[in-house]
């Protein structure tokens, strides 16, 4: 579970297929807003992971950070119309980034989780194929790790259904993250039961877009969001967020005192279900809110407060 208390920032890894859904951007500008992180290396996963990659880099420079390792996950087959933010990323290559990358982006995981003195929080908001691949390589970074990650549908669908859905994070790559699930380490998930909920409105979210003004990461983080409604949703930005499903991946691995936890007995299915099975090992579950209002004020403080700078 969370430390009871955060004395000294949590070595994080995150693995995303930021550019296709915009609310991985959302969290990564918040992640590099949280002082309780350490964000050590960040990952592209699933599809044109080269893309994915060139995003990352970019938002790291724009941010200031680029003492973070940026790693090129296994590629895959990826459909060019899930590229939503290929016109913010324009002809930015990986080689002038002028911080690392790792080509290898499983190596790059199972090196700075073996090398690491400290347990590191491993963050997934996308499907798993490369954390798959990483405990196939070196299943001995189950030790030195817990997992966080934004998975599944257990009681809760799309648009707050009451009918359990195969979540897109896991029904990709079903047997890999069946293989997360089986791996010895701690696991704590945000199905859609709680983060399916998460949206910005009203005076929030334009707290947020004001500060586009003063904030590069902001400003590059919403004409990100521009270019992907035009891709998605074919109109221009709407005066809201989109759902922001893995920011509450991000306050886990830190905080969890304003969810409802559970710990359930959980199994991923074939078909990409997300079910309870007495059978099944123990994941702690974000199953609700126990206070939804107290989150939305950290997300808009935290996206409003400086990037942390961890320069090494």
């Amino acid at each position: 579970m969370i430390p009871a208390r955060v004395s000294k920032p949590i070595p994080v890894i995150l693995d995303t297929d930021i550019g296709a859904d915009i609310d991985d951007t959302w969290a990564l500008a918040m992640m590099l807003k949280c002082p309780e992180l350490d964000v050590k290396l960040v990952v592209a996963d699933s599809g044109d992971t080269i893309y994915r990659a060139k995003l990352i880099a970019r938002m790291l420079e724009t941010a200031g950070r680029t003492d973070v390792t940026v790693g090129v996950g296994l590629p895959l087959r990826d459909h060019p119309k899930r590229r939503r933010q290929a016109m913010w990323i324009g002809g930015y290559e990986l080689a002038s980034y002028p911080g690392k990358v790792e080509r290898d982006g499983v190596g790059a995981i199972i090196q700075t989780i073996m090398a690491s003195p400290r347990p590191v929080t491993l963050i997934g908001i996308g499907p798993a194929p490369n954390l798959g691949a990483a405990l196939d390589r070196q299943p001995a970074i189950a030790r030195n790790t817990r997992f966080v990650g934004m998975y599944g549908s257990v009681c809760k669908g799309y648009n707050n259904s009451d009918t359990p859905c195969a979540e897109c994070n896991v029904k990709g790559y079903t047997s890999e993250l069946q293989k997360v699930f089986a791996a010895p380490w701690d696991i704590t998930i945000t199905p859609l039961d709680s983060c399916g909920v998460v949206q910005l409105k009203g005076d929030k979210y334009a707290k947020v877009a004001a500060a586009a003004e003063s904030d590069p990461v902001i400003a590059a983080l919403l004409e990100n969001y521009g270019y992907w409604a035009q891709t998605y949703l074919g109109r221009e930005t709407p005066a809201k967020s989109s759902i922001l499903f893995d920011c509450v991946a991000v306050y886990l691995a830190f905080d969890d005192a304003l969810l409802r936890m559970e710990d359930l007995p959980i199994r991923i299915t074939d078909n990409g279900m997300t079910v309870i099975d007495p059978q099944a090992r123990t994941v702690h579950v974000a199953t609700g809110w126990r206070d939804y209002k107290g989150f939305e004020d950290l997300l808009v403080g935290r996206l409003l407060s400086p990037t942390i700078s961890r320069r090494r």
